[in-house]
């Protein structure tokens, strides 16, 4: 027990009573944690900002015996763009759901809060297509949770050339033969393929510099949705 300073992003927030709410927060190194904020619902008070829904902030909380409560706050970016425009909160309420399945408590969730915020940062503050956020993430946060797809050689001959096919059932690229044989199998042109490799490899600050034609936009649409069900389980709509 005692006083905890860290930063966060609010993922999830319950009324409790007529002015207080129960939030999950996900931390960078204490993982997804919850907590109460008393009185943050009355109208003058100075965790109202702070408390909100993707709400990214300095955080003073106080941990009890059995979960923290919140002191006092900061917010670094309450993401505006996103609060104002259907489209993107929808967009960014659908990644949200994914990221608070797959953190959990007493975890490092250092890469996927940088990419949760980088991702919330490209769809508020520019006109990127919402699909190929989407895509990006998907195939990124797949990559740093342990489901990182074969990107240079092909799963099962590891030939490098003519790799044409992203085989679900065996995580990677397949060459044009050996993805014959691949039922779940779908096809990628060359540009959807480097558009993967950029994705898995590049910079965290940098993978959504790119654009890439609509073509490619709607194969990794597909490769990345089926590759998210597949791996965990669960299908997540929009």
């Amino acid at each position: 027990m005692g006083t905890v300073k860290t930063k966060g992003i609010i993922i999830a927030e319950k009324v409790m009573s007529d002015f207080d709410k129960m939030l999950t927060i996900l931390t960078p190194n204490m993982g997804k944690i919850e907590c109460v904020a008393k009185g943050a619902r009355r109208p003058k008070s100075l965790l109202m900002a702070g408390t909100q829904f993707l709400c990214f902030g300095d955080y003073l909380l106080y941990k009890g015996s059995e979960n923290y409560s919140m002191n006092s706050c900061e917010t670094i970016e309450l993401f505006y763009n996103i609060r104002i425009d259907l489209d993107k909160l929808r967009y960014a309420s659908y990644i949200t759901k994914i990221i608070n399945d797959v953190t959990t408590e007493n975890q490092n969730n250092y890469k996927v809060l940088q990419l949760f915020l980088n991702t919330l940062y490209v769809i508020s503050n520019t006109d990127k297509d919402l699909e190929l956020i989407t895509s990006i993430f998907r195939l990124r946060l797949l990559s740093i949770i342990g489901y990182r797809p074969e990107i240079q050689e092909c799963k099962i001959c590891k030939q490098k050339d003519n790799l044409s096919i992203f085989s679900i059932k065996d995580n990677g690229f397949k060459c044009s033969n050996c993805g014959k044989l691949d039922k779940g199998a779908i096809n990628m042109n060359e540009t959807t393929k480097d558009a993967i490799r950029y994705i898995i490899l590049a910079d965290a600050k940098k993978i959504y510099s790119f654009n890439v034609p609509q073509e490619s936009i709607e194969e990794l649409k597909i490769i990345s949705k089926v590759y998210l069900t597949e791996k965990l389980e669960k299908e997540y709509k929009l």
